[in-house]
């Protein structure tokens, strides 16, 4: 199995002297105070400064500068590419090849991609290194976990300048979650329930944006069924999460069938943003009067006040002028309700 070297061996930078430090801090402090990403940065460096008065263990220092540089070198990857959407897959690293989950990741990965995606996979063996196969080495991120065996990088995505290798899961986990536009599981071990059931906790509890999450099995395969019928009877008879719920997820037995309810998702919506109390969702298509009436009678408990409203941007939204044009519905939403909004979602796809 290969293994990473990249981050382990390659050369350090070179540090940066004293007086070219204090150049920096100048040039900062110099930029405008209506400067965002100065003001930002300025934040950041007073943090960096209560570090030193904190006294903390080494140990705390060590956590904190390797984060910050695991996610600085992440978004500096990543950052070429925000006009691709992303899938984040996940899996076992311990799939065989002549295993039909193996073939039905390849065929995944490599219709995602002809609908315009890229792969997000954890760079190694088995799930991972299928998709990557069937995406190709050109559309695949590798967000890669240093472990003491099992986790080295296939050879697709082997020394790519897309490959990141992390030293802490909670780095990772960020990464796969900030960067994706659907999420795809195919069966795994406690690593992949472990991701699973994040993505679906932050997405119950409002702290992603809605996106698709497809649950892939081949067919004859039961993976994803049994632990529905985990979810249905453990957790939705005893009232631990609500029927709505159910609608976060979809079970699919094709990569024909996964990459067109990844695809029906964005089909009229786009995303959204929070202002304040109010919800602006982002269409790609406008509704009718009738449509909204529609809306109103069958998602009004998702209201804390007032209607839907169809208008154009929010004055906070105008700082993304590349979404200026796309029309929204506004609504005060509760913020409790995400399968609900899912649902809703799905009903504006389907009009």
């Amino acid at each position: 199995m290969s293994r990473p070297t990249k981050s382990r061996h390659s050369r350090p930078r070179p540090v940066l002297s004293k007086h070219e430090i204090l150049q920096q801090i100048g040039a900062l402090l110099d930029r405008p105070e209506d400067d965002l990403q100065a003001a930002m940065t300025k934040e950041l460096l007073t943090g960096l400064l209560k570090l030193h008065d904190a006294d903390l263990d080494l140990l705390d220092l060590k956590i904190f500068n390797r984060a910050f540089k695991e996610l600085r070198h992440a978004f500096g990857v990543f950052r070429g590419y925000r006009d691709r959407r992303k899938v984040s897959i996940f899996g076992s690293a311990r799939t065989p090849v002549d295993d039909p989950n193996y073939q039905l990741a390849v065929e995944f990965a490599r219709r995602i991609v002809e609908a315009g995606f890229m792969v997000i996979t954890g760079g190694a063996d088995g799930i991972m290194r299928a998709c990557q196969e069937g995406a190709g080495r050109e559309n695949s991120f590798g967000v890669n976990i240093m472990l003491p065996f099992e986790q080295g990088a296939n050879p697709i995505i082997a020394d790519d300048p897309k490959l990141i290798t992390f030293k802490y899961f909670f780095t990772r986990k960020l990464m796969f979650q900030k960067e994706a536009n659907a999420i795809a599981l195919f069966p795994g071990g406690y690593g992949t329930h472990d991701e699973g059931f994040e993505v679906l906790t932050l997405t119950q509890t409002g702290k992603n944006d809605p996106q698709p999450i497809v649950c892939l099995q081949a067919p004859g395969c039961d993976y994803w069924d049994d632990w529905a019928d985990f979810i249905t009877k453990q957790l939705l008879s005893r009232k631990l999460i609500n029927d709505e719920d159910l609608s976060l997820f979809k079970i699919v037995n094709s990569a024909e069938d996964a990459v067109e309810e990844i695809l029906r998702f964005y089909r009229r919506y786009h995303s959204i943003r929070f202002v304040g109390g109010q919800l602006a969702m982002r269409l790609t298509q406008p509704l009718t009067p009738a449509q909204l009436e529609q809306v109103q009678d069958r998602f009004g408990d998702l209201l804390t006040d007032g209607r839907f409203e169809l208008r154009g941007p929010l004055p906070e939204e105008l700082d993304e002028p590349a979404l200026r044009e796309l029309p929204r519905l506004v609504f005060n939403f509760d913020r409790r309700s995400a399968g609900r909004l899912r649902q809703l979602i799905d009903h504006l796809n389907r009009l």
